[in-house]
Protein backbone atom coordinates (compact mmCIF):
# COMPACT_ATOMS: atom_id res chain seq x y z
CA UNK A 1 0.00 0.00 0.00
CA UNK A 2 1.11 3.70 -0.60
CA UNK A 3 -0.43 6.75 0.29
CA UNK A 4 -1.33 8.96 -2.51
CA UNK A 5 -3.19 11.69 -2.84
CA UNK A 6 -6.81 11.31 -4.59
CA UNK A 7 -5.03 12.96 -7.98
CA UNK A 8 -1.77 10.77 -7.92
CA UNK A 9 -4.32 7.73 -7.67
CA UNK A 10 -6.21 8.73 -10.78
CA UNK A 11 -2.77 9.79 -12.61
CA UNK A 12 -0.75 6.43 -11.85
CA UNK A 13 -3.61 4.67 -12.52
CA UNK A 14 -3.91 6.30 -16.22
CA UNK A 15 -0.24 5.73 -16.54
CA UNK A 16 -0.10 2.41 -15.67
CA UNK A 17 -3.14 1.51 -18.16
CA UNK A 18 -1.42 3.40 -20.78
CA UNK A 19 1.81 1.12 -20.16
CA UNK A 20 -0.15 -1.91 -20.12
CA UNK A 21 -2.98 -1.35 -23.02
CA UNK A 22 -1.17 0.65 -26.29
CA UNK A 23 -5.19 1.46 -27.23
CA UNK A 24 -5.63 3.73 -23.94
CA UNK A 25 -4.74 7.47 -24.54
CA UNK A 26 -5.57 10.17 -23.27
CA UNK A 27 -7.00 13.67 -24.82
CA UNK A 28 -8.95 16.93 -23.25
CA UNK A 29 -8.28 20.47 -23.17
CA UNK A 30 -4.81 21.38 -21.42
CA UNK A 31 -3.66 17.78 -20.00
CA UNK A 32 -0.23 17.48 -22.09
CA UNK A 33 2.25 20.31 -20.64
CA UNK A 34 -0.20 21.80 -17.80
CA UNK A 35 -1.20 18.13 -16.72
CA UNK A 36 -4.64 19.33 -16.49
CA UNK A 37 -6.74 21.73 -13.97
CA UNK A 38 -6.10 19.59 -11.49
CA UNK A 39 -2.44 18.07 -12.65
CA UNK A 40 -3.99 14.46 -12.85
CA UNK A 41 -2.16 14.07 -16.71
CA UNK A 42 0.73 15.86 -15.23
CA UNK A 43 4.22 14.22 -16.90
CA UNK A 44 2.00 11.77 -19.11
CA UNK A 45 3.14 13.44 -22.51
CA UNK A 46 6.78 13.33 -21.74
CA UNK A 47 6.30 9.28 -20.99
CA UNK A 48 3.48 8.65 -24.09
CA UNK A 49 4.14 11.30 -25.99
CA UNK A 50 1.44 13.85 -28.08
CA UNK A 51 0.19 11.13 -29.67
CA UNK A 52 -1.39 9.79 -26.80
CA UNK A 53 -1.38 12.98 -24.70
CA UNK A 54 -3.59 15.06 -27.17
CA UNK A 55 -4.80 18.52 -26.46
CA UNK A 56 -7.65 19.60 -28.02
CA UNK A 57 -9.28 22.48 -28.92
CA UNK A 58 -11.92 24.45 -26.78
CA UNK A 59 -14.47 21.93 -28.34
CA UNK A 60 -16.37 19.63 -26.12
CA UNK A 61 -18.65 18.43 -28.85
CA UNK A 62 -15.80 17.93 -30.93
CA UNK A 63 -13.31 16.37 -29.02
CA UNK A 64 -16.02 14.06 -27.38
CA UNK A 65 -16.94 12.97 -30.83
CA UNK A 66 -13.63 12.40 -31.56
CA UNK A 67 -13.18 10.51 -28.29
CA UNK A 68 -16.41 8.27 -29.27
CA UNK A 69 -15.04 7.44 -33.16
CA UNK A 70 -11.80 6.39 -31.51
CA UNK A 71 -13.64 4.13 -29.56
CA UNK A 72 -15.72 2.43 -32.42
CA UNK A 73 -12.69 1.86 -33.58
CA UNK A 74 -10.96 -0.19 -30.90
CA UNK A 75 -9.29 2.63 -28.80
CA UNK A 76 -9.69 3.04 -25.14
CA UNK A 77 -9.57 7.08 -25.05
CA UNK A 78 -9.58 8.73 -21.70
CA UNK A 79 -11.41 12.30 -22.24
CA UNK A 80 -11.22 15.28 -19.27
CA UNK A 81 -13.67 17.68 -19.08
CA UNK A 82 -12.14 20.00 -17.19
CA UNK A 83 -15.94 20.83 -15.54
CA UNK A 84 -18.80 18.75 -15.93
CA UNK A 85 -20.46 21.48 -16.23
CA UNK A 86 -19.32 21.69 -19.97
CA UNK A 87 -21.03 18.46 -20.91
CA UNK A 88 -23.85 20.16 -21.04
CA UNK A 89 -21.97 21.53 -24.67
CA UNK A 90 -21.48 17.74 -25.54
CA UNK A 91 -24.78 15.51 -24.36
CA UNK A 92 -25.22 14.64 -27.77
CA UNK A 93 -21.72 12.64 -28.46
CA UNK A 94 -22.53 11.19 -25.15
CA UNK A 95 -26.21 10.61 -24.67
CA UNK A 96 -27.30 9.81 -27.61
CA UNK A 97 -24.15 8.47 -29.69
CA UNK A 98 -22.05 7.16 -26.84
CA UNK A 99 -24.70 5.67 -24.96
CA UNK A 100 -26.94 4.21 -27.69
CA UNK A 101 -24.53 2.51 -30.04
CA UNK A 102 -24.31 -0.96 -28.61
CA UNK A 103 -27.76 -1.12 -28.97
CA UNK A 104 -28.63 0.61 -32.54
CA UNK A 105 -25.52 -1.45 -34.18
CA UNK A 106 -26.97 -4.86 -32.55
CA UNK A 107 -24.39 -5.28 -29.96
CA UNK A 108 -21.66 -5.09 -32.88
CA UNK A 109 -19.91 -1.85 -31.76
CA UNK A 110 -17.91 -1.53 -28.66
CA UNK A 111 -17.57 1.95 -26.88
CA UNK A 112 -14.81 1.48 -24.37
CA UNK A 113 -14.72 5.66 -23.31
CA UNK A 114 -13.87 7.11 -20.11
CA UNK A 115 -15.42 10.53 -20.00
CA UNK A 116 -13.66 12.00 -17.00
CA UNK A 117 -15.05 15.04 -15.27
CA UNK A 118 -14.79 16.85 -11.86
CA UNK A 119 -18.10 18.57 -10.17
CA UNK A 120 -19.17 20.15 -7.04
CA UNK A 121 -18.62 23.31 -4.27
CA UNK A 122 -15.15 24.01 -2.28
CA UNK A 123 -13.74 26.29 -4.67
CA UNK A 124 -16.50 29.31 -4.96
CA UNK A 125 -16.48 28.66 -8.89
CA UNK A 126 -19.84 29.89 -9.25
CA UNK A 127 -22.68 28.75 -11.08
CA UNK A 128 -21.00 27.36 -14.19
CA UNK A 129 -17.99 25.70 -12.80
CA UNK A 130 -19.86 23.99 -8.98
CA UNK A 131 -22.55 21.55 -10.31
CA UNK A 132 -23.42 17.94 -9.37
CA UNK A 133 -24.93 16.37 -12.44
CA UNK A 134 -24.60 12.74 -11.68
CA UNK A 135 -28.58 12.01 -11.91
CA UNK A 136 -28.72 13.61 -15.51
CA UNK A 137 -26.22 10.84 -16.72
CA UNK A 138 -28.12 7.53 -14.38
CA UNK A 139 -31.07 8.97 -16.18
CA UNK A 140 -29.98 7.64 -19.68
CA UNK A 141 -29.38 3.49 -20.50
CA UNK A 142 -26.52 2.89 -21.87
CA UNK A 143 -23.58 4.61 -20.29
CA UNK A 144 -22.29 3.74 -16.24
CA UNK A 145 -21.17 5.76 -13.88
CA UNK A 146 -18.66 6.31 -11.13
CA UNK A 147 -18.42 8.64 -7.88
CA UNK A 148 -14.91 7.52 -6.51
CA UNK A 149 -14.82 9.46 -2.84
CA UNK A 150 -11.08 8.25 -1.64
CA UNK A 151 -7.85 7.75 -3.54
CA UNK A 152 -8.14 4.07 -3.53
CA UNK A 153 -11.81 4.36 -5.10
CA UNK A 154 -10.62 6.51 -7.32
CA UNK A 155 -7.57 4.41 -8.52
CA UNK A 156 -10.25 1.10 -8.42
CA UNK A 157 -12.69 2.04 -10.13
CA UNK A 158 -10.93 4.12 -13.02
CA UNK A 159 -8.92 0.70 -13.66
CA UNK A 160 -12.45 -0.87 -14.15
CA UNK A 161 -13.65 1.62 -16.12
CA UNK A 162 -10.84 2.22 -19.01
CA UNK A 163 -11.12 -1.68 -19.01
CA UNK A 164 -14.82 -2.11 -19.74
CA UNK A 165 -16.12 -1.99 -22.85
CA UNK A 166 -18.93 0.50 -22.17
CA UNK A 167 -18.52 4.21 -21.62
CA UNK A 168 -18.41 5.49 -18.34
CA UNK A 169 -18.79 8.47 -17.09
CA UNK A 170 -16.30 9.14 -14.33
CA UNK A 171 -17.45 11.42 -12.15
CA UNK A 172 -14.62 13.15 -9.66
CA UNK A 173 -14.96 15.69 -7.07
CA UNK A 174 -12.56 19.23 -7.32
CA UNK A 175 -12.14 19.16 -3.42
CA UNK A 176 -11.09 15.83 -3.21
CA UNK A 177 -7.58 15.99 -5.17
CA UNK A 178 -5.47 16.55 -2.35
CA UNK A 179 -7.42 14.70 0.22
CA UNK A 180 -4.69 11.34 0.85
CA UNK A 181 -5.52 7.58 1.57
CA UNK A 182 -3.88 4.48 1.29
CA UNK A 183 -4.32 2.84 -2.62
CA UNK A 184 -2.86 -1.00 -3.08
CA UNK A 185 0.56 -1.02 -5.51
CA UNK A 186 -1.30 -4.03 -7.27
CA UNK A 187 -1.40 -2.75 -11.14
CA UNK A 188 -4.52 -4.96 -11.54
CA UNK A 189 -6.34 -3.56 -8.34
CA UNK A 190 -9.78 -2.78 -9.53
CA UNK A 191 -12.78 -2.16 -7.54
CA UNK A 192 -15.76 -3.65 -9.76
CA UNK A 193 -18.66 -1.46 -10.53
CA UNK A 194 -21.82 -1.90 -8.16
CA UNK A 195 -20.49 -2.80 -5.30
CA UNK A 196 -21.13 -0.38 -2.44
CA UNK A 197 -18.15 0.33 0.20
CA UNK A 198 -19.93 0.49 4.21
CA UNK A 199 -17.80 2.73 5.57
CA UNK A 200 -19.63 2.09 8.60
CA UNK A 201 -21.60 -0.12 10.18
CA UNK A 202 -24.24 0.87 12.51
CA UNK A 203 -27.79 -0.39 13.51
CA UNK A 204 -29.90 2.95 14.37
CA UNK A 205 -30.24 4.65 10.81
CA UNK A 206 -28.69 4.11 7.55
CA UNK A 207 -27.11 7.22 5.89
CA UNK A 208 -26.10 6.92 2.07
CA UNK A 209 -23.71 9.70 0.57
CA UNK A 210 -20.93 10.22 -2.05
CA UNK A 211 -18.22 11.94 -3.25
CA UNK A 212 -17.24 14.59 -0.31
CA UNK A 213 -19.77 14.33 1.46
CA UNK A 214 -18.61 10.43 2.89
CA UNK A 215 -16.28 13.33 4.82
CA UNK A 216 -18.73 15.47 5.81
CA UNK A 217 -21.31 12.78 6.76
CA UNK A 218 -18.82 10.72 8.95
CA UNK A 219 -17.92 13.74 10.80
CA UNK A 220 -21.41 14.20 11.69
CA UNK A 221 -21.35 10.35 12.92
CA UNK A 222 -19.07 11.55 15.18
CA UNK A 223 -21.20 13.50 16.87
CA UNK A 224 -24.09 11.85 16.85
CA UNK A 225 -22.33 8.69 17.89
CA UNK A 226 -20.96 10.98 21.00
CA UNK A 227 -25.01 11.41 22.00
CA UNK A 228 -25.75 7.05 21.66
CA UNK A 229 -26.78 7.22 17.55
CA UNK A 230 -25.40 4.44 15.75
CA UNK A 231 -25.07 5.54 11.95
CA UNK A 232 -24.50 2.77 9.30
CA UNK A 233 -22.72 4.79 6.25
CA UNK A 234 -22.84 3.51 2.57
CA UNK A 235 -21.16 5.29 -0.66
CA UNK A 236 -22.22 3.25 -3.56
CA UNK A 237 -19.34 4.16 -5.45
CA UNK A 238 -21.32 3.78 -8.83
CA UNK A 239 -25.12 4.80 -9.54
CA UNK A 240 -24.76 2.54 -12.72
CA UNK A 241 -24.82 -0.20 -11.99
CA UNK A 242 -26.53 0.78 -8.34
CA UNK A 243 -26.15 -1.56 -5.43
CA UNK A 244 -30.04 -1.45 -3.91
CA UNK A 245 -29.53 -5.08 -2.33
CA UNK A 246 -26.59 -3.78 -0.11
CA UNK A 247 -29.21 -0.98 1.03
CA UNK A 248 -31.75 -2.50 1.52
CA UNK A 249 -29.90 -5.36 3.70
CA UNK A 250 -29.26 -2.00 5.74
CA UNK A 251 -32.24 -0.80 6.16
CA UNK A 252 -33.62 -4.13 7.34
CA UNK A 253 -31.53 -3.88 9.84
CA UNK A 254 -32.00 0.09 11.12
CA UNK A 255 -35.43 0.76 9.96
CA UNK A 256 -34.16 4.01 9.16
CA UNK A 257 -32.69 5.79 5.51
CA UNK A 258 -31.02 9.63 5.50
CA UNK A 259 -29.23 10.47 1.44
CA UNK A 260 -26.79 13.31 2.04
CA UNK A 261 -25.52 14.63 -1.29
CA UNK A 262 -24.42 17.63 -2.97
CA UNK A 263 -26.92 17.96 -5.82
CA UNK A 264 -30.25 20.00 -5.87
CA UNK A 265 -32.81 17.81 -4.18
CA UNK A 266 -35.31 17.24 -7.32
CA UNK A 267 -34.54 14.88 -9.24
CA UNK A 268 -31.32 13.95 -7.89
CA UNK A 269 -29.42 10.80 -6.16
CA UNK A 270 -31.80 11.25 -3.26
CA UNK A 271 -34.64 10.71 -4.95
CA UNK A 272 -33.75 7.89 -7.35
CA UNK A 273 -32.53 5.70 -4.04
CA UNK A 274 -35.71 6.84 -2.14
CA UNK A 275 -37.98 5.54 -4.37
CA UNK A 276 -36.17 2.37 -5.06
CA UNK A 277 -36.82 1.74 -1.33
CA UNK A 278 -40.20 2.68 -1.19
CA UNK A 279 -41.00 0.24 -3.84
CA UNK A 280 -38.72 -2.43 -2.48
CA UNK A 281 -37.81 -2.12 1.18
CA UNK A 282 -40.97 -0.04 2.38
CA UNK A 283 -42.16 -2.85 4.27
CA UNK A 284 -38.79 -2.60 6.73
CA UNK A 285 -38.97 1.83 6.94
CA UNK A 286 -40.27 2.85 10.48
CA UNK A 287 -39.83 6.38 9.71
CA UNK A 288 -40.29 8.52 6.21
CA UNK A 289 -36.85 8.80 4.01
CA UNK A 290 -34.88 11.86 4.37
CA UNK A 291 -33.20 13.27 1.99
CA UNK A 292 -30.41 16.34 3.16
CA UNK A 293 -29.34 18.35 -0.31
CA UNK A 294 -28.37 21.53 -1.68
CA UNK A 295 -30.82 24.33 -1.78
CA UNK A 296 -32.98 24.15 -5.30
CA UNK A 297 -31.08 27.56 -6.15
CA UNK A 298 -28.34 28.69 -8.68
CA UNK A 299 -24.69 28.13 -6.95
CA UNK A 300 -23.36 31.51 -5.87
CA UNK A 301 -20.10 32.87 -6.53
CA UNK A 302 -19.08 33.22 -2.98
CA UNK A 303 -17.79 30.78 -0.62
CA UNK A 304 -19.61 32.05 2.57
CA UNK A 305 -23.01 31.72 0.36
CA UNK A 306 -22.19 28.59 -1.23
CA UNK A 307 -21.97 27.47 1.97
CA UNK A 308 -25.19 28.87 2.63
CA UNK A 309 -26.57 26.47 -0.40
CA UNK A 310 -25.14 23.08 0.74
CA UNK A 311 -25.87 20.79 3.14
CA UNK A 312 -23.07 21.69 6.90
CA UNK A 313 -22.55 18.93 9.41
CA UNK A 314 -24.93 20.72 11.36
CA UNK A 315 -27.82 19.79 8.85
CA UNK A 316 -26.87 16.23 8.37
CA UNK A 317 -26.83 15.90 12.57
CA UNK A 318 -30.00 17.31 12.67
CA UNK A 319 -31.54 15.20 9.90
CA UNK A 320 -30.58 11.90 10.93
CA UNK A 321 -31.91 13.00 14.38
CA UNK A 322 -35.22 13.94 12.74
CA UNK A 323 -35.63 10.63 11.72
CA UNK A 324 -35.20 8.70 15.16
Amino acid sequence: MSVKTYAQAIKDCIAEEMRRDKNVFVMGEDIALQGGIFGCTRGLVQEFGPERVVETPISENSFVGAGVGAAYLGKRPIVELMYVDFSFLAMDQMLNTAAKAHYMFGGQVKVPLVIRAQQGIGRANGPNHSQSLESLFWHVPGIKVAIPATPADAAGLLRTAIRDDNPVMFLEHKALYATKGEVPDDPEFAIPFGKASIVQAGKDVTVVTSLMYVQRVMDAVAELEASGVSCEVIDPRTLVPFDKDTVIRSVKKTGKLVIVHEAMKPCGMGAEISAIMAEEAFQYLDAPIRRITSKHTTLPFSLVLENAVVPQKEDIVNGVKSVL
